[in-house]
């Protein structure tokens, strides 16, 4: 392997950090005490810019690690000494919003929550919604094909993306920015970029397809004791709200607790709680109609011993703490020590069962000392959020078998929205047949044979 002098290719960009300077950054906002390491970091404001990087790269045999929002659970933004950082932070341009065709085009380092609120200035609407919104890069999301609290209703990222700019790990830039719907002329390459965890190409830019947006919202929490009682409510609910229903999400009533403690931001809304906790989201354009619907459901479900207990929400303050109650984990993380975060899937049907296995293991694991279960219930993506006592490898590995182990047999994913990354790369033979592994592999060796970009991300 060669050895570049990196400091070439950071002169030719102005603004770039040298390894020393690169300490003052971080891998995560998560860990912000802990310095960057590596080579140093560039800051491309174009495409162009980033091919050149890519090219230099590419021809010197130079490890890159792409940083975005720094958001990602799964070591995707970890970096060692050896490498050198491209962030996309300053290619953050919504370019327009066309409401004719109703799509919108931004650079990757645009923040989603810019994007969704460029796009309702023009009363269109991108229904992609997750607790890091406000920091999540485009870029990130597109190679995580990042989910969130609307899936069941909206499907994840890659169901908004109509094009996409792409430049490959030699420099050459894929261009495909098209604003169609339909297109069926061969293989849809873009596809092979959305999740890929920017190992096969640095996405760069892309063209988003919208809706109209929403006119009316309502939030309500239920409470029941009962699995099978919400998966009945889950059905009618749908059943009698049809698309208006758009959040269906799930607390279990320790981690509701923990949230909404005395020594949080958050009160608990509800007088009394059940073993679990539903959030509702309701989306549609007459407001009085579609609260009375809400409402009409809600006693539907009462009537039939579902529910014991709602609270309504119908300003936008209520609903915006209301929310944040569901997706303000950093709460959680407080309240848990050297935690461990768990993204499955499981058939809907066999949650209640597998995560009670699940927790009950864990509590009688020494070193755990508790285990906050909370997901996205209607489209069978839960999260475990594991506090213990140590940071030490084997309670690690112990913590890992006792949640995959049981997801595994089921058929059901170890990472259900928060890719694999570095840190689950171990088990992914549990969600993934060899076959397919090798599929991912020849992949990557076609579009990086040097295994310069991301590497050892997903796969080795």
């Amino acid at each position: 392997m060669s050895h570049p002098n990196i400091e070439e290719l950071l002169a030719k960009l102005p603004g770039s950090l040298t390894a020393h300077e690169s300490q003052s950054r971080f891998s995560h906002i998560w860990k912000t005490d802990e310095p960057l390491q590596c080579k140093g970091v560039c800051f491309p404001k174009n495409t162009q810019e980033v091919s050149n990087i890519m090219k230099w790269c590419h021809n010197n045999q130079q490890e890159v690690v792409v940083h975005g929002g720094l958001t990602n659970l799964v070591g995707g933004t970890k970096t060692h000494a050896h490498q050198l950082v491209v962030s996309l932070e300053k290619m953050n341009r919504v370019d327009s919003v066309d409401s004719d065709n109703r799509i919108v085009t931004a650079q990757a380092g645009a923040i989603l929550e810019t994007v969704m609120q460029a796009a309702e200035k023009q009363d269109l609407f991108l229904p992609l919604s997750f607790g890091a919104r406000g920091s999540a890069q485009v870029g990130g999301v597109i190679s995580t094909n990042a989910g969130g609290l609307r899936v069941f209703r909206y499907g994840m990222t890659r169901n908004w993306v109509l094009g996409l700019e792409v430049v490959l790990p030699n420099g050459t830039i894929i261009e495909n920015l098209k604003t169609l719907r339909k297109d069926n002329s061969g293989i849809d390459l873009k596809q092979l970029f959305i999740g890929a965890e920017g190992i096969l190409g640095v996405v760069t830019k892309v063209v988003f397809r919208l809706i109209e947006k929403p006119q009316t919202r309502h939030s309500a929490i239920l409470t029941t004791n009962n699995y099978k009682n919400l998966l009945q409510t889950l059905r009618y609910f749908d059943q009698s709200l049809g698309a208006r229903l758009t959040g269906f999400e799930l607390m279990w009533e320790n981690t509701f607790k923990t949230i909404t403690a005395k020594n949080t931001h958050y009160q608990s809304p509800l007088q009394k709680l059940e073993k679990y906790i539903i959030f509702v989201e309701v989306l549609g354009k007459e407001s009085s109609r579609d609260i009375q619907d809400l409402q009409d459901a809600c006693t539907y479900g009462f009537d039939q011993g579902w529910i014991v207990d709602a609270g309504f929400f119908d300003t936008k303050s209520s609903q915006d703490e209301c929310w944040k109650i569901r997706e303000d984990v950093a709460v959680l993380e407080a309240n848990s020590p050297h935690n461990q975060h768990f993204d499955i899937s499981i058939p809907i049907d066999q949650i209640e069962n597998i995560v009670n296995k699940i927790v009950q293991k864990l509590k009688s694991l020494d070193g755990v000392f508790e285990v906050y279960p909370f997901g996205h219930i209607a489209d069978g993506n839960i999260h475990l959020i594991v506090g213990k006592q140590t940071d030490h490898k084997q309670l690690t590995q112990q913590i890992n078998e006792i949640v995959y182990q049981p997801v595994a047999e089921v058929n059901g994913s170890i990472s259900a929205e928060h890719g694999i990354g570095l840190d689950k790369k171990p088990y992914l033979f549990l969600s993934r047949t060899q076959d397919e592994i090798n599929i991912m592999k020849g992949i990557k060796q076609l579009f990086d044979p040097k295994n310069i970009l991301n590497p050892g991300r997903i796969i080795d």
